[in-house]
């Protein structure tokens, strides 16, 4: 049974992992989402996420190859039991051979949900033929509808861009189209009001997500950042919104039932990772993209599949590190312990 989250930080004396079965760890937690980071190139500069003048970009022969990454992949669904797929950035849009292993995967079996996470630019051009590979769903990172506002988070003036991608991903049956947010502490409430009225008058769903400590610069302060209550208490102000009655189960998201009268208009989520944290359920498994596995979005450890691979081990070999790695992993995050350390990496080089 998982346990519940008293101290977040707290560990299981070492063990050894099983060796087949569900990807468990020692508080009962299966892990069946898999997250896959393909690049830490992005061609956004989001004020939260990196500096304006980019960052150290990982060199091309660290990352993994389609094929070493294919193979983790086979591994991950044939013997380790995941059965949702998202790939992630950096910017994956800009990854050549996007569409390639995304067929690759769908044509595993069992056949895994695939699901997408991106900011838009170029999806456009691109939607039809992800979804034709196998991409199933797709979520879009937009923080404001507001122009001039989209220009000063993300240092790029390209919001027609992410609408028309937006657009594009709804025409090709990408559907429910999601659209991520994550506020600024100036202007979030007033963004996150016309967010959900745009995305409800266009038939996306916004998921807002309270900003987390995971920016370059490690400048993020809890006391600046915008809170779930928060951003709930703005949207009630402006709209008539119900608990959404579906079972949450480990989704991240706290699902409310946008009322128009007495017709269910859309649904809107807050992602309180901070604030009320959801690590209980927590079902993630995390693979960059230079072949290291984390057991948790703020890890401070990684587990090296690309060394294994790269030295010749079997399937085997790297299916009990990849075990290992999960059976390792604190009971929480532990943002809101007192000797909470950020995590070296930022999140455009974890993956979202």
């Amino acid at each position: 049974m998982t346990v519940a989250l008293g101290v977040p930080s707290v560990r299981r004396p070492p063990t050894p992992a099983p060796a087949e079965g569900p990807l468990i760890d020692t508080f009962g937690r299966v892990a069946t989402d898999l997250r896959v980071s393909l690049t830490d190139l992005c061609n956004l500069r989001c004020t939260y996420c990196m500096p304006a003048e980019g960052l150290d970009w990982l060199p091309r022969d660290e990352k993994l190859s389609s094929d070493e990454l294919i193979r983790l992949l086979r591994i991950a669904v044939t013997r380790l039991g995941i059965t949702s797929v998202r790939f992630t950035g950096g910017e994956p849009l800009v990854v050549p051979h996007l569409e390639d292993v995304i067929a690759a995967t769908s044509a595993l079996t069992p056949r895994p949900e695939i699901t997408l996470t991106t900011n838009g630019i170029g999806l456009a051009g691109k939607a039809a033929g992800l979804k034709r590979a196998g991409l199933d769903r797709i979520n879009v990172s937009l923080d404001t509808v507001d122009p001039a506002r989209f220009a000063a988070i993300t240092r790029r003036d390209r919001i027609d861009d992410v609408l028309a991608g937006l657009r594009a991903a709804k025409d090709a049956g990408l559907k429910p189209v999601k659209v991520n947010a994550v506020l600024d502490p100036v202007s979030g409430l007033e963004d996150a009001v016309a967010l959900l009225r745009f995305c409800l008058d266009h038939g996306y769903q916004l998921r807002i997500i309270e900003q987390m400590p995971l920016d370059a610069g490690h400048s993020w302060q809890r006391d600046r950042a915008l809170s779930a209550d928060d951003i709930l208490g703005a949207l009630q102000r402006h709209f008539t919104l119900s608990p959404d009655p579906t079972p949450r189960g480990s989704a991240p998201a706290e699902l409310w039932r946008v009322h128009d009268g007495a017709r269910v208009a859309g649904l809107v989520g807050i992602i309180a990772s901070v604030s009320h944290a959801f690590c209980a359920t927590c079902d993630r498994s995390r693979l960059t993209a230079d072949g290291q596995i984390r057991n948790c979005l703020f890890a401070r450890e990684e587990t090296d599949l690309r060394g294994l691979l790269r030295s010749g081990a079997d399937d085997q070999a790297l299916e009990a590190a990849w075990r290992g790695a999960m059976w390792a992993k604190a009971a929480g995050h532990g943002i809101n312990d007192p000797d909470f350390v950020q995590p070296d990496r930022p999140m455009s080089a974890i993956g979202g």
